[in-house]
């Protein structure tokens, strides 16, 4: 059970102790020189903005920015590159028919557009769903991928049943970025492939002299698969700080808050957010065990706040959607008002700390998405759309 849970009503919060000692086992560490030899790839940057470190009194606070990773907007081309690697290479080595594979997902915009850039460099084949809602121009940006696009007049969940019932035909498989009982080891790999960002950092903080890591690290979450690969590989190192890790979802959809809250993962009934990539009523099934032990801290934001942070951001000179700029408004919404030194001292931050924020998406990822009748209310059946 948690050690604390905050009782403001402005401010749901959950914090507990012991995080930071648990440990678990490493990403593989091929991961990193896959990407690495990927055409066009290169380190996204990690920002340093002083004015933010004044403003939240700590030491240094520094922003890995996510709007531009392997030519697309997003994080998402890590883990769909991984995942999609690893697929072909299973498939090649078991004997399976030869000829192009046709790789199916369901998603709401930056995933699928991954899985279908990948498809298309490799000379395979995308199916991707969409659901209703999704923007028109995230739409011909999959479709400008080469990858047949079925628009869904239904919310995300039924994207993703109609994908797995598409993926079970012949020379197709399902490439989805997140997990539910009985479908876990391509969304592991997912994950797997999101490490590489967190192996930057360290690199790119060593270089700022910072050797130990962070002290903290603030996350957005969706149904938590990049929170996993955070967990994953600050739990597992032998060496340096073990930061304070830092959930940030909206608080219309604030499904991991609500588990860790209650201790066991939970389905919430979400509502309409601007934070659309972090709409999600359930936590994934292989993410939950590692954010219940590893998370440090969980915070939900209103959309305003998110808006706030980008425009914020923004200003500083990075590209960031509401989605990305959730890691700011929640680290904000942490070191400021009542209560607020409980709060420091529960993660550990003093005014030499380093922090890092995960913007998660640019600006160009994060199109106006309309208020839909599903979307008010929409209550998951199992782990949700394409988050993080």
């Amino acid at each position: 059970m948690p050690d604390n849970i905050s009782s403001s009503r402005t401010l749901p919060w959950f914090v507990r102790s012991g995080a930071r000692t648990w440990r678990c086992l490493p990403a593989p560490d091929e991961v990193r020189a896959f990407h690495a030899a990927l055409p066009g790839h290169s380190p996204t940057p990690l920002t340093e903005l002083p004015s933010l470190a004044e403003e939240l009194g700590v030491g240094r606070v520094f922003v890995k920015d996510e709007s531009c990773r392997l030519g697309l907007p997003a994080f998402k081309a890590l883990g769909a590159s991984w995942a999609v690697h690893r697929t072909l290479a299973e498939r090649a080595a078991s004997g399976r028919e030869p000829g192009p594979v046709t790789l199916v997902t369901a998603t709401d915009g930056n995933h699928g557009r991954a899985v279908a850039r990948m498809a298309r460099l490799l000379g395979q084949h995308a199916h991707v769903f969409v659901p209703q809602g999704v923007h028109p121009q995230a739409v011909a940006a999959i479709v400008a991928e080469q990858a047949k696009v079925t628009e869904v007049t239904g919310p995300y969940d039924e994207a993703v049943r109609l994908a797995a019932e598409e993926a079970a035909g012949p020379g197709a498989v399902l490439v989805q970025d997140t997990a539910w009982p009985g479908y876990e080891r391509i969304p592991g790999w997912i994950v797997e492939g999101y490490s590489t960002l967190c192996a930057e950092i360290d690199e790119q903080l060593a270089a700022q002299g910072i050797g130990e890591g962070p002290d903290l690290v603030s996350v957005p979450v969706g149904v938590g698969s990049l929170a996993q690969a955070v967990v994953t590989h600050y739990r597992s190192r032998p060496s340096g700080r073990a930061p304070a890790l830092l959930s940030v979802e909206p608080q219309a959809a604030a499904c991991v808050l609500e588990s860790l809250t209650l201790g066991e993962p939970v389905s919430v009934t979400t509502g309409h957010t601007t934070m659309a990539g972090l709409n999600c009523g359930t936590p994934s099934s292989i993410a939950w065990p590692l954010l219940r032990d590893g998370l440090d801290a969980a915070v939900a934001v209103p959309d305003a706040d998110s808006a706030r942070a980008a425009t914020h951001l923004a200003a500083l000179g990075v590209s960031s959607g509401y989605c990305g700029a959730a890691a700011l408004a929640g680290l904000r919404a942490v070191l400021t008002g009542a209560a607020v030194d409980e709060r420091r001292a529960a993660l550990g931050l003093d005014a030499t700390s380093v922090v890092v924020l995960l913007s998660t998406e640019g600006t160009a990822a994060n199109p106006h998405r309309p208020l839909m009748g599903s979307d008010a209310g929409h209550r998951q059946a199992h782990p949700g759309p394409s988050r993080p």
